[in-house]
């Protein structure tokens, strides 16, 4: 990778210790700069801060806000209504689905994830960009 080029940057939302360690050193490796909010509390504290990510990545089952409630106040925010988002869940009923599709998230992946099929998801919504 170039030096000229500058990080792609993602705002990962995940409370679970493990997972968000398994896509921070995945997605470190592959060039990204990864800034993590461990719970909805964090995640909405994200929305207030001057640099919008180039994606978000969000766990849909969070402590104090979950991930749809993340997502509908995200898309409130003009600066934030073109970052991509990505919803990633162990939750694959259809009507989860189906609200954060309604609410503006851009892709779900539910979990456990295949790395390659999730890195792909990513680049293809971050290229859209």
């Amino acid at each position: 990778m170039n030096d000229h080029a500058p990080r792609q940057k993602i705002l990962m939302v995940e409370d679970e210790e493990d997972i968000a360690f398994l896509l921070r050193f995945l997605l470190e490796r592959h060039g990204f700069s990864v800034r993590h909010a461990a719970d909805g509390r964090q995640a909405l504290a994200a929305l207030e801060e001057e640099s919008v990510p180039d994606l978000v990545l969000l766990d849909v089952m969070l402590p104090y806000h979950d991930g749809l409630e993340v997502i509908e106040q995200l898309r409130r925010r003009p600066a934030w209504q073109a970052v991509p988002v990505v919803m990633l869940t162990a939750k694959a009923r259809e009507v989860d689905v189906v609200r954060a599709l309604e609410l503006g998230a851009d892709d779900y992946v539910t979990k456990p994830f295949q790395p390659d099929e999730l890195l792909a998801r990513l680049r293809r919504l971050m290229r859209r960009r």
